[in-house]
Parts: structure tokens; sequence; C-alpha cells
């Protein structure tokens, strides 16, 4: 039996990212529940303008419950999808289990099929909680191989700094015209959770291929392992032109998508993590390839 929706003591509201308090609000909730700090993607650019937030307030303008949701296409078999996603999804702990977490969700997910987005996509590490609402899991895999040779071609890149204005605009102008890093399973447009992503994840560097225009996210441990975490370009340049301009020579290459548009083929291994990325929609389409979605796209 479905608990009923308790929400004494607090009120509903939506679309409140333009509001300094609300928008502060979510921050705090954030950071209290996960230790993530969202606060940074003020000064990166603002949330994603297509961001649709729903949560249940207390009387102090405190959320005791956040779930958003925001546009999201992305490709998968070569085809573009009208997709939203939802992320932020957090309760309080002393108003669990009054049903106020499903409340949410299922005004998201009607905000969505009002919007007439064909899919909707989230991480999460609790699956099974999205089940009930038609969503299904994707398999995940990452690439591992042998690097190639760099290659020469192009002038050296140069580090951005996303706190830097000018890098800053220009890492905004080539994430609004980048195309899909992968024609199997990548994202279109994820500027917001690119931008903040470079703040959360400090060993990720940024670096910028002037021939080529295009910001290579990346890694590397030190041990000869070299991390692709994603490459935001119009044209995706081959990996060999990539590790030339980084000026990087590792013995192994860990790729975090589908390699197909890199010149480069490595073998598919599982992608171990914390979390799912889960789909409803799309009918029973599924990968054709072994992929996965860039952590710059993780949300």
């Amino acid at each position: 039996m479905t608990k009923r929706l308790d929400s004494a003591g607090l009120s509903f509201r939506q679309d409140y990212f333009a509001d300094p308090a609300g928008w502060s609000a979510l921050v705090r909730l954030l950071q209290d529940i996960f230790g993530i700090d969202i606060g940074p993607l003020k000064q990166l650019g603002g949330p994603d303008p297509t961001s649709m937030p729903f949560g249940w307030f207390d009387a102090k303008g405190e959320l005791a419950a956040n779930i958003s949701a925001f546009a999201l296409p992305f490709v998968i078999n070569g085809r573009n999808v009208h997709a939203a996603g939802l992320q932020s999804g957090a309760v309080r702990p002393p108003w669990r289990g009054r049903g106020l977490y499903r409340d949410l969700t299922v005004k998201a997910l009607d905000w969505c099929d009002r919007q007439g987005f064909e899919a909707v996509i989230l991480y999460t590490d609790k699956p099974s909680l999205y089940e009930p609402y038609g969503f299904r899991s994707i398999p995940l895999h990452r690439y591992e191989g042998i690097a190639p040779a760099a290659s020469s071609a192009l002038r050296p890149a140069r580090l951005l700094t996303p706190t830097d204005p000018d890098d800053l605009a220009l890492l905004q102008s080539l994430l609004k015209g980048r195309s899909p890093v992968s024609n199997s399973l990548a994202v279109s447009n994820n500027a917001a959770m690119f931008l903040i992503n470079t703040r959360l994840d400090p060993d990720v560097r940024i670096s910028f291929l002037q021939d080529k225009q295009a910001a290579i996210a990346w890694k590397t441990d030190g041990s000869g392992r070299f991390g692709l975490i994603d490459v935001v370009a119009t044209e995706i340049p081959p990996l060999a032109m990539i590790l030339g301009g980084l000026e990087v020579a590792p013995t192994f290459i860990d790729v975090f998508f589908r390699p197909d548009r890199l010149d480069w083929d490595g073998v598919p291994l599982p992608f171990e993590s914390g979390t799912v990325l889960m789909v409803r929609g799309l009918g029973d389409t599924s990968v054709d390839f072994p992929a996965m979605l860039s952590p710059m796209a993780d949300f």
C-alpha cells in the first residue's frame, strides 16, 4: 500500500533557482546530505537555464526535499534523443518516510511528459527506487588499451582555468558548439554539469588545443596511465593528436566513453562505480556497443 503524502509544516515550490534564497537552500541541502558544494556554479555561468526544481520547504526556508529536472539531449546509437535529466534528489533525515520524495518524483516526471521529452535519464545509487517509475539500468563500459604514438602535428596545448573569466568564456563557447564525443552514447549539451565537475574533481585537468579548437578533460596518475574523460569540440581529434598536443607519452590509455571517434581501438571493460545510469522511455532500446557517458556529464 502506497504511503500517503504527509506535508504538514511544509510548503511546495517549483522553479526557484532565480530566487537567491531558494538557490542557497538547495546548495545547503546537497552540502549537508552529500557533501557536494554546487555553490561555485553561480560563478561558472549559473545552473542550467532549462532547470525546473521541485521542492518542499519548511517554515524557515530550508529545503526538506528536492528534485530537479532539466533538458539533457543525448545521442544513443547515432540517434539524437530529446531527453531530460533528473538530479539533486535529496530529503533531509527528519522529513524522510513521509512520501515527499515520491511526490516530487511524480511531479518532475509529469513535468517532463508535458514538456514533450521522449526520455528521462538519471544517475543513482538506489536503482530499485526508480524502477517503479519505468526506469531501467544501462550497463556502462570504459575502454582501455595501449597508447598510440603521439602525433606532433599540433601546437602544444595550454591548461584552462574555469575560474579565469577569459578561460570560462572560451569553455562556454566550446560547450555551446560541441558535438557528441561518441556516436554510441554521449550528451549533446551539458555545459553546467561539465563546468561544475571541473570544481568537484580536482584531479581533472582541462587543456585547450588551439589548432583543433578542442577542450580536453583528462587525468594521469603518474604511473604511465592516461585517462581521457571528455573532448569538447565540433570535430573530435584523433587520440594520437590529443596526446601530442598535451605533450604526454603514456603507456596505457583509459577512455571513459566509447572511442569510436578517436581513431583508436581499446578493450571495453565494465565501469565500476557507486552509481547506475538509468533511462525511462525509448522502449526497449539498448546501447549497440559497450559505452558510457563521460564522467563530466555525471549529475
